[in-house]
């Protein structure tokens, strides 16, 4: 008897589920992943499968670390949705799109059934590709030989994120140049591609020239900074600033004086060329 009274309990459950299959509701997703440009359409999918069902009710939300918010409720747009977005039977059409509308939504749809009140529910993700903007170079505008320099480039609006490059004297520099530059010497530099710095350890008066970075991430053309000049003293900094200033000419009959006296004169004009690195 007890064995009977198994069966039939377990013979209704799997009537049950067959009735819920039958008469429920069944939401997905065609693209979970949606992927668009700024300023162009994206289309999130959601589409249900249901039968005998009344009072359809379909709500798309947001999500996000802090909550959910309404999108789309009592069949009108909300918020910035409004004027820019229509449904398509389920699904939704965005144009106009911004960086903004980058994040994660929430398809929820609900109805009576002959069962009772039922739901299902499925999420798009919606990334948002942004071309870089205009980077903000970091370049010292003088720097005394043998120190370590670092020049720095950022741009922090580009999606994906962008990758860097520097140019020196309009020729771009390798990522990873060779052991040796010539006869000059080994190569003193190191670019970093991803965080967009520029270092020399040491530089050298073969480094002087002019500067700018370039910031691309496939989405739309390379951004590049203004040209900036970096001028590397040759040697100390008391004579190199003679050197500029014109106190090595023919009327000075003694270098040393002149060194000495530029030297004097260098003590408070580069105090702020201390750190050369930015």
């Amino acid at each position: 008897m007890a064995r009977r009274r198994v069966l039939l309990l377990s013979l209704a459950f799997l009537g049950s589920l067959y009735y819920h299959k039958a008469y429920g509701i069944d939401v997905y997703t065609e693209k979970e992943h949606v992927t668009a440009r700024e300023f162009e359409e994206a289309i999130l999918s959601c589409i249900y499968k249901a039968k005998k069902v009344t009072n359809l009710r379909i709500e798309w939300k947001k999500v996000r670390s802090s909550g959910v918010s309404f999108i789309y409720y009592n069949r009108n747009f909300v918020g910035n949705f409004t004027g820019r977005a229509e449904m398509w039977n389920s699904s939704i059409r965005l144009r106009n799109v911004t960086r903004h509308d980058a994040g994660r939504y929430r398809c929820e749809i609900s109805a009576a059934t002959e069962q009772g009140q039922d739901a299902a529910e499925t999420e798009v993700s919606l990334l948002v590709l942004v071309p870089p903007a205009l980077p903000v170079c970091m370049v010292p505008s003088s720097a005394m030989s043998g120190t370590v320099i670092e020049l720095r480039c950022k741009e922090n609006e580009g999606v994906p994120a962008s990758n860097y490059r520097w140019y020196r004297n309009g020729i771009a520099l390798l990522e990873k140049p060779g052991s040796k530059r010539g006869k000059k010497g080994r190569v003193s530099y190191t670019m970093n591609t991803v965080t967009g710095t520029l270092q020399f350890n040491p530089v050298s008066n073969n480094d002087t020239g002019e500067y700018y970075c370039e910031a691309a991430n496939g989405i739309g053309p390379p951004r590049k900074c203004p040209v900036k000049r970096m001028q590397v003293a040759c040697c100390g900094l008391g004579v190199y600033y003679a050197q500029t200033k014109g106190y090595f000419s023919k009327k000075n009959s003694s270098m040393e004086k002149s060194s000495k006296h530029s030297t004097t004169q260098n003590e408070n004009d580069f105090k702020h060329t201390k750190s050369f690195i930015i």
